[in-house]
């Protein structure tokens, strides 16, 4: 199979979509600058109702998980898209016309239900669950939990719109119906909109989706549906918000590390893989709901939760620590941004390296947030790493890279005020 942009003609796909064309990853990233102007928004509601729904330590790891789960899709998507394109050009049953409102109404409704199915899925089988589990952790529930994604998700979800492209649905018509879907769903993540009357029946709301998001008993496992209620309430699995639920998963990460926060489901897998004394559980393992227990293994069941005495994890770090740690991000987070934008034109040994030393970023923040006590003399490793990038980039003798190398040595000093805060954890 050749590899150039899709051609019905010559029943041709491509690693890259061409032209005006655009992936779903594509139209999340120039969603960025309305996520954080709604966020914003939500942060001035937040203080004229007089109500906490963000902490730093939550909201910044958010944002690394999303940043980690778009690195990936970099990387990731156009595999994806060719995986679509090559079952439409080879196996669709139909060619079904792009240019009819009701094809594309149609296809939002099959989009949706196909997103239902993985959502339910995803929590219902153990593969699903580690894959997905990254977007439930939070303690919080507000617009920043939305942008806090799975990096592995995107290999399990992809499977379930295949069918619509073996029905005959173009994989660019269905890349964009997703991308809507997606977008749609960050809006639903606020504890500051209560119910909406009659759009509750049909729509999924906040209130339905707070739900979904609730470690209480009577809420778990409930409205999976992305824009669409009608299907939990169609397949049983429609839940009522009473009282607000308590946010996260019913074993807390206890972790601000977003490399931890996408592995550790997968780790706690291999590890009952591994000791479970059956060949067949080894394999069953993967397939099972997160509930199920191979035989031979002892019981382990999740902690009690209790309303009266449930504490979030919340370590406790200075002002300057915290101060350090942001002005780390935002320098992080432009890297993002840069990448996101422009790697297209990178060559993939600078994309891939900056990608690496990026998650590498993130990864030493949570842990310092965590106040690992190996955290400190990775941070000052991490900042060497930065200056030999700017001997890479910058010309030499720019007064770009004297500022860069004083700010870094800077980011030393500053650090090193703080190293006593790691000495005892």
């Amino acid at each position: 199979m050749k590899l150039c942009f899709l051609d019905d003609k010559k029943g041709e796909v491509t690693l890259l979509p061409k032209g005006k064309g655009k992936t779903m990853a594509s139209y999340v990233v120039m969603a960025i600058p309305v996520f954080f102007l709604l966020i914003g928004i939500e942060l001035i509601a937040m203080r004229l109702e007089r109500k906490e729904v963000y902490r730093f330590n939550d909201s910044i790891n958010d944002l690394s998980c999303g940043m980690t789960e778009q690195i990936m899709g970099l990387f990731v998507a156009v595999f994806l898209y060719a995986g679509y394109s090559y079952t439409y050009l080879n196996y669709a049953f139909f060619k079904i016309p792009t240019d009819s409102i009701l094809v594309w109404t149609i296809l939002f409704l099959g989009v949706d239900f196909c997103y239902y199915c993985f959502h339910r899925c995803s929590h219902s089988m153990n593969i699903g669950w580690a894959s997905h589990i990254v977007h439930h952790q939070s303690e919080e529930y507000n617009l920043s939990v939305a942008l806090r994604q799975g990096a592995f998700q995107k290999f399990i979800s992809w499977f379930f719109y295949l069918p619509l492209a073996l029905i005959g649905f173009d994989p660019r018509m269905i890349l964009t119906i997703a991308s809507i879907n997606t977008l749609y769903q960050f809006w639903i993540h606020t504890r500051l909109i209560g119910k909406l009357g009659p759009l509750e029946w049909f729509l999924n709301t906040p209130s339905h989706h707070r739900v979904h998001h609730g470690r209480d008993d009577k809420y778990l496992d409930k409205n999976f549906a992305g824009v669409f209620i009608i299907w939990d309430r169609f397949f049983g699995t429609f839940q009522e918000e009473e009282e607000e639920p308590i946010f996260g998963i019913t074993r807390p990460l206890n972790s601000w590390n977003p490399v931890w926060a996408n592995f550790h489901q997968w780790v706690a897998l291999c590890r009952n893989a591994y000791h479970t004394p059956k060949w067949i559980d080894k394999i069953k393992i993967w397939f099972m709901p997160p509930s199920w227990r191979p035989e031979g293994l002892p019981p382990d069941p999740p902690p009690i939760l209790d309303r009266n005495n449930y504490e979030k994890y919340d370590p406790q770090i200075s002002t300057g620590l915290s101060l350090y740690i942001f002005a780390q991000f935002l320098v992080i987070f432009g890297s993002t941004l840069f990448l996101l934008y422009y790697k297209k034109s990178m060559a993939f040994e600078v994309s891939f390296f900056l990608s690496t030393f990026i998650i590498f970023s993130l990864f030493n923040i949570g842990a310092l947030f965590d106040k690992k006590k190996w955290a400190w003399f990775l941070e000052n490793i991490r900042l060497l790493v930065c200056v030999g990038l700017i001997l890479m980039f910058f010309p030499a003798k720019s007064i770009l890279l004297y500022s860069a190398c004083l700010a870094m040595a800077t980011c030393c000093i500053w650090l090193r005020k703080y190293r006593m805060e790691f000495a005892h954890s």
